[in-house]
This record gives structure tokens, C-alpha cells and sequence, in this order.
């Protein structure tokens, strides 16, 4: 089984970070992954690949667990290619969320009870046994032959991994410091390589701001990558979006002594403290204003109200651009967002923040055509690895889509829905699938017989996602 031509250079931009047998494994695993309907277990992409007599199987599960590649290495290669075609001029910018993995089996590396979005409400609050994976994407606002659709592509991803608990070695002197008095958590063991979510999202940034030094950064994340564990240690060249608690305490700037003041004592940090968010909003009357909005993640009309000053809690003594949004017709709660630079207005603001919504929008694709949740490795660097490949491949499909891929897009016939003009991501992976298998009934059958027509049909009918 062979993908299409027009698809292998993409995975070619890779055989630096590999050597040339592991390259000769990763193209079969990436054929296998795009080409497989069921769950992406190694063996099924062996299946799927056709590569079931090409060397022994534990050669491709050693791919993940023991081969000398490097993942950082991998999507550092990654980000050039996706750079180069989406965003070679201007400011890049980025979005930072996690998302979960559910799994089963104690025995399987890095997981963990996590909080479950998609099961949980706002009067429960519900975990699942799983992955959690912190993801950093490439927002594209405008991609060809969908410019109505914004795309986040992964760059990176790491998995966090819950503080582990007392050790085997350690429960007997747990024990004892049970025995007087001491609670829990004062008995467990500081791990010193344990990193929180936020200090894995910074690790990313930094690394990505590396690999572009010349280039200005804009990162968009909610209010858990909105503290100052990320803000205070990234560099000059990234400005960060981020959400403002409800409660929040916002300062005035201090001021500034006087020519001739004599200043006695530290220098204030902070003026004045400002209303906070209820009393704000409930004084509409100041500085208020309405703004519609007709984009991806936000058609709607909203009242909106900015000022700068201080969020000591996640900018410390930078003043920042703080906006109030507020709903007229209350389907949506009060919320506050907070931006580093001070020469962008409200518009500008919360539509660069409405584009996070396409990393949910990743997720869900990656989930379920892409089989991110499918791999059952166990070793740690298997783990590590294996689901890092759904987002690279979910990255390369729609890069080749607007290489070449469009010249051969079809829609499928729907008489309730004709008017349909940009492909989603499940239209880009159908149209991959269809001219690889096309390309390999070529001269198949006379054009125009009956048995090209059906042959026409099953081909469609494979190619389908979902």
C-alpha cells in the first residue's frame, strides 16, 4: 500500500531526524495511520500499511519505544515546514490548551485521573483515567479554499503527568509519620522533575521562540496558562492573551513622583485599586461600547469596556490592556481578558482570542478520524511518542491540502446540503485517501464501463472519514 505522490515529499521533509531504516518504518506507520479505519494500533498500522511481510513486527513497535530519534528534533522540522507555508512574514501566532486521552489499564505509562470537560458540568465536576496532553499550535487565520476557517496545527506536545504519591521504598516511614500526626500531603515527597501544566505550555514557547528568534510571537491560552509561572519567564519577543479571573484584583499604574518630590522609602509598584468585575460592569455607562462580530468561534453582539492597568497576579508591575465583555442578551457570563501590548483595540483583541476555538476543533479531529486515543503502548518513550504522530499527521494533511490536494476535492452528493464550499478536515483526509487509491487503479479498468463506475463507488465509499 503506497499513499500518493503528491503526499510523499511531505513525509521526506523528515529523513534528516531519522535514520534510514527508521525513515523506511516511519513512512510505513504514517501510510498505515492515513490508510487504517479502526483503532491505530501498531499492529493495525502494520495491517493497514501492508507491510506485514516486510521484517518482523517488533521492528515497528521498537519504532516508538527504542529507536534513536528525537521528538523535539521531529517537530522542530515540523515547525519550519509550517512556518515557510502559513506564516513566513508578520507575527506567528500561537494557541496552548491540553486536552485528554482517555485510557484503560494501571500498567500503561503516564496516566493518570484527570478532569474530564466533555463528561463534567458546571454542578459536576467529573475525572477520567487517562492522558493529559498539553498541545501548542499554529494558529492559521486565512488557509486557501477555506477563508472562513481558522486552523491550529500542532507544534509540540507534552504529557503531564499527576505528582506521584508516596513511593514503594517510602511507605513504611510514611507510616510512621502517620503514626504522629502529620497529614498527607505533608508526608509525601517532593518530586523535583514534576512540571504543571503551565511550566510545560512555557517550556514549548521558549523552545518554539528558539527555533524563530528573529520573529514576533502571539500566544493565546485560558486563564490556567495565564499566570505568572508563564507570563514572567517568557521573552521580550511573545506577547501573551490570556483570561482574567471574575474575582481579579486590577490596580492602577503607580504614580510617578514629581520633579523635586523627595520619595521616602520603596517606590510603590501599584496605584490605586480599581472596581472589580461586577462593579465595572454594572456601571455600563463609561466607556462602554457595542461590537458585532461575524467570525470562527464568535458570531455574536457584545458590549465591551477597556482600560489598562495592573494584573499583578499574572503581569506583575507591566501595565496591560485589560477588555470586559459583556452579552446584552445574557446567553454568556461577564468575562475579562488581559493583553501584554497596549496598541491593540477590543476588536483586535477578542478576535485574536475567538481563534483558540480551533484547537478544540484539532482536538476533536485528531480524536476521532486520527485515532488519538488509540495507541496501547506502555513503555514511557512509546507513550510519549506514538499520539505525538496524530498531531503531526493531522498537520501534514492540511498542508498538502492547499499544495495539491484541492485540485482534486469532491464533495459528497447531498441534495439537504448543496451550497457546501470549504472542506473540513474530514473532506481533506476523504480527498488523501481517494487519489492514493486512485493512483493505484490507474489503467485499471476502460474508462466508461460499468465496472469503472462501481470501481468508482467502492473507492468512495473506503475513502470516506469517520
Amino acid at each position: 500500500m503506497h499513499l500518493t505522490q503528491s503526499f510523499l515529499p511531505l513525509l521526506h521533509e523528515f529523513a534528516h531526524v531519522f535514520t534510514q531504516p527508521s525513515h523506511v518504518t516511519f513512512v510505513a506507520l504514517m501510510t498505515g495511520w492515513l490508510w487504517s479505519h479502526r483503532r491505530r494500533f501498531v499492529t493495525e498500522l502494520i495491517q493497514a500499511s501492508g507491510c506485514t511481510r516486510t521484517g518482523h513486527h517488533s521492528r515497528y513497535h521498537r519504532f516508538f519505544s527504542h529507536a534513536a530519534w528525537c521528538l523535539d528534533t521531529l517537530c522542530w522540522a515540523l515547525a519550519r515546514l509550517l512556518v515557510a507555508t502559513f506564516a513566513p512574514a508578520g507575527l506567528i501566532e500561537l494557541a496552548v490548551d491540553d486536552t485528554l486521552g482517555r485510557k484503560r489499564g494501571r500498567t500503561i505509562s503516564g496516566t493518570g485521573m484527570h478532569y474530564d470537560p466533555l463528561l463534567s458540568s458546571r454542578a459536576l465536576k467529573v475525572v477520567s483515567w487517562g492522558h493529559d496532553w498539553v498541545v501548542l499550535c499554529l494558529v492559521v487565520r486565512w488557509c486557501p479554499w477555506a477563508p472562513t476557517k481558522v486552523w491550529c496545527l500542532p507544534l509540540l506536545c507534552r504529557l503531564y503527568r499527576n505528582c506521584q504519591g508516596l513511593t514503594q521504598g517510602k511507605k513504611a516511614q510514611g507510616k510512621k509519620a502517620q503514626g504522629k500526626g502529620l497529614s498527607r500531603r505533608a508526608r509525601r515527597p517532593a518530586d523535583p522533575n514534576h512540571r504543571t501544566r503551565p511550566e510545560l505550555a512555557r517550556e514549548m514557547i521558549q523552545l518554539v521562540a528558539s527555533w524563530f528568534p528573529h520573529r514576533q510571537f502571539v500566544v493565546s491560552g485560558d486563564s490556567a496558562y495565564g499566570g505568572q509561572s508563564v507570563r514572567q519567564y517568557l521573552p521580550a519577543s511573545i506577547d501573551l492573551l490570556s483570561r482574567v479571573a471574575p474575582n481579579a484584583a486590577l490596580d492602577a499604574p503607580a504614580r510617578k513622583p514629581l520633579p523635586g518630590q523627595l520619595v521616602f522609602g520603596r517606590p510603590r509598584k501599584k496605584g490605586a485599586r480599581l472596581p472589580g468585575m461586577a462593579a465595572w460592569a454594572a456601571d455600563w455607562t463609561q466607556h462602554g461600547e457595542v461590537l458585532d462580530f461575524d467570525r470562527f468561534g464568535l458570531p455574536a453582539t457584545l458590549g465591551v469596556k477597556t482600560i489598562q492597568a495592573l494584573y499583578y497576579k499574572a503581569g506583575k508591575d507591566r501595565l496591560l490592556t485589560i477588555v470586559l465583555v459583556r452579552d446584552p442578551e445574557g446567553q454568556r457570563p461577564d468575562q475579562m481578558f488581559y493583553w501584554t501590548r497596549l496598541d491593540w483595540d477590543a476588536r483586535q483583541i477578542l478576535s485574536c482570542y475567538a481563534n483558540r476555538w480551533a484547537i478544540e476543533v484539532t482536538f476533536a479531529n485528531c480524536k476521532q478520524l486520527l485515532g488519538l486515543e488509540d495507541p496501547a503502548n506502555r513503555r514511557p518513550r512509546a507513550v510519549a511518542r506514538t499520539a505525538a504522530l496524530a498531531l503531526v499527521l493531522y498537520s501534514l494533511i492540511v498542508v498538502w491540502f492547499p499544495r495539491v490536494g484541492h485540485t482534486w476535492v469532491r464533495f459528497p452528493d447531498r441534495p439537504w446540503y448543496p451550497h457546501k464550499e470549504e472542506p473540513s478536515f474530514a473532506d481533506r483526509l476523504s480527498t488523501l485517501r481517494r487519489r492514493s487509491w486512485e493512483d493505484l487503479f490507474v489503467g485499471g479498468l476502460p474508462e466508461g464501463t460499468p465496472g469503472q463506475k462501481v470501481l468508482a463507488r467502492i473507492i468512495d465509499l473506503v475513502s470516506r472519514s469517520g
